[in-house]
């Protein structure tokens, strides 16, 4: 393992994990957009649970890496889901956020 895997993985959990507390504990400015894009209420908390075991997964990646590899594959998707949504919301402005929480997770993916 690379100190560069071992650092991109390590922001990439820390990102998506913090993305996951941020729509876990209903943060205005998370909560405020999904409202916009007509996200039901109801998925919220499993898809901040997504993200929690996304994160998690790509640190136990970092000792079993077909975990990490699963995780990594399961946030990008996750990720590109929240890219159409955003866009299907014609919320241009916004489509940049998950893909910038989508990148290092990629980065990760690559350099494993």
């Amino acid at each position: 393992m690379s100190t560069a895997h071992l650092v991109v993985t390590l922001v990439a959990a820390l990102m998506v994990g913090f993305s996951a507390y941020s729509l876990l504990t209903r943060t205005s400015w998370v909560v405020e957009p999904l409202v916009a894009y007509g996200v039901p209420e109801g998925w919220w908390m499993p898809l901040g649970a997504a993200k929690a075991a996304g994160a998690v997964g790509i640190l136990v990646g970092l000792f079993v890496p077909v975990i990490g590899t699963l995780a990594a594959v399961g946030l990008v998707l996750y990720f590109g889901g929240a890219v159409l949504t955003v866009l299907r919301a014609r919320s241009y402005a916004h489509v940049s956020f998950p893909l910038l929480y989508a990148a290092p997770v990629v980065g990760a993916m690559l350099l494993a």
